[in-house]
C-alpha cells in the first residue's frame, strides 16, 4: 500500500510505528476518546485516499459513524461527508451538521449516491451482513470505494469490552465484566454483537456480482497485512481487524 493518501507526518501503514501509535490511542480511550479516534479517523481516510485517490469534491457516506470522526476528517479533507447512523445514544453532544438517524439496513439515498461509502466497525454489529453489505453497494456509485472494516469474532478483541475473556463463551465473560466492574456491559451477543468470521465472509463476497474485492488485510497489523488474511485457520485470531477494500461493478 502506498503512502499517496497519508496525511502530513503520518507513519506508514503499514508499519510498526504505526501500530504502536493506534495501540497507545487505543489503551486511552477512556480517558481520552476525542483523541483516540481523532488519530483513528485520520488513519482511516489516509487508507481511503491510498486506495481510493483524495477524497476532495466527492461525496463520502459514513454509516455507523457514532461521534462523528470519521465524517468530520473527511470533511476536513474536502469531502461533501454525511453521517448515517441508526442509535441516537451514539451520537456525539454535537454530531456533525446533516447528520441523519437511519438504518443501514435501509439508508434514505438513492442509487449510486456516493463515491465512497465508509463502514468502520459496524459489521459484527449487525445480525445480516450481507444486506448491510447488499444496502452499501447499492448506495455506492459504480466504479466507487467501499471501505469496510470489522473485528472477526475470533480476534483477542472479538468480545469487546468482555474480552478475551470470550474465547471462554459469551455469558461466561459478561458475568465477569460484571463482577469486575460493578455494571452490565454494553454489548450482548446475538443482541447488537455478533460472531462475524473472516473465511465466511471472503467466500459471501467474493461470491457476489456487485462488488469485487481490491483488497483484503489486516486493518492495523505492522506487517504482511493481506498474507495473514490469506491463511485460513489463523487469520481467524491473527487478523485481530479484517479491512476490505471494495469497488463497486459497473451495472
Amino acid at each position: 500500500m502506498g503512502g499517496r493518501g497519508r496525511s502530513g507526518g503520518a507513519p506508514k501503514d503499514p508499519s510498526p510505528r504505526r501500530s504502536l501509535a493506534l495501540f497507545r490511542a487505543f489503551l486511552r480511550e477512556r480517558e481520552d476518546p476525542d483523541a483516540c479516534y481523532a488519530l483513528l479517523a485520520r488513519d482511516a481516510a489516509d487508507q481511503v485516499e491510498a486506495y481510493g485517490g483524495p477524497v476532495a469534491g466527492r461525496v463520502v457516506v459514513d454509516v455507523g459513524g457514532g461521534s462523528g470522526h470519521f465524517t468530520q476528517e473527511f470533511r476536513r479533507r474536502g469531502a461533501d461527508a454525511f453521517l448515517f447512523e441508526p442509535d441516537v445514544r451514539e451520537l456525539a453532544e454535537k454530531p456533525p451538521e446533516g447528520t441523519v438517524v437511519a438504518d443501514g439496513y435501509l439508508l434514505p439515498l438513492c442509487d449510486g449516491a456516493a463515491d465512497v461509502t465508509f463502514s468502520s466497525n459496524v459489521l459484527e454489529h449487525v445480525a445480516d451482513p450481507q444486506t448491510f453489505l447488499s444496502e452499501l453497494a447499492r448506495v455506492t456509485t459504480p466504479g466507487g470505494l467501499i471501505y469496510v472494516s470489522f473485528t472477526n469474532w475470533f480476534s483477542p478483541w472479538g468480545g469487546h469490552e468482555w474480552a478475551p475473556w470470550h474465547y471462554l463463551g459469551a455469558e461466561r465473560a459478561r458475568a465477569r465484566y460484571r463482577r469486575r466492574t460493578g455494571r452490565p456491559a454494553k454489548h450482548t451477543l446475538g443482541e447488537n454483537l455478533f460472531p462475524v468470521h473472516i473465511g465466511t465472509t471472503l467466500r459471501q463476497v467474493r461470491g457476489r456480482a456487485d462488488v469485487r474485492i481490491v483488497s483484503a488485510r489486516s486493518r492495523y497489523w505492522p506487517f504482511l497485512t493481506e498474507t495473514v488474511v490469506k491463511v485460513p485457520g489463523l487469520r481467524e485470531f491473527a487478523t485481530w481487524n479484517l479491512l476490505l477494500i471494495l469497488r463497486r461493478c459497473p451495472e
